[in-house]
C-alpha cells in the first residue's frame, strides 16, 4: 500500500484486509475504499501480514489468557478467569 498511512486503517479495515487471500481480493477492497495499489504493493503487502509474530505477553492478551492489573483500572482478582 505504497505511501499509504496505514497507521489511519480502521479496525473493521485491517480485519477486512487480513482476510484477503490474494493481490486481487486487496486490490478490490483497496479501490472498494478509494485507495489505488499495484499488483506488486498488494504482494508486498499480503507477505508483510505473514510475517507477524505476536509477543508472548502481546498474544496472550488477544487470547484472552492474561490480565495484568496495570492494563485493568477496575480489576479485581473476581475478574480473574484461571
Amino acid at each position: 500500500m505504497g505511501n499509504f498511512d496505514k497507521s489511519k486503517l480502521s479496525p473493521e479495515l485491517v480485519q477486512r484486509i487480513s482476510e484477503c487471500k490474494s493481490e486481487d481480493e486487496l486490490i478490490a477492497l483497496a479501490k472498494e475504499n478509494g485507495v489505488s495499489i499495484t499488483t506488486e504493493e498488494a504482494k508486498a503487502y499480503l507477505e508483510e501480514l505473514e510475517d507477524i509474530e505476536l509477543d508472548e505477553e502481546t498474544l496472550g492478551k488477544v487470547a484472552g489468557g492474561l490480565c495484568y492489573m496495570e492494563d485493568c483500572p477496575n480489576y479485581t482478582m473476581a475478574d480473574c478467569v484461571y
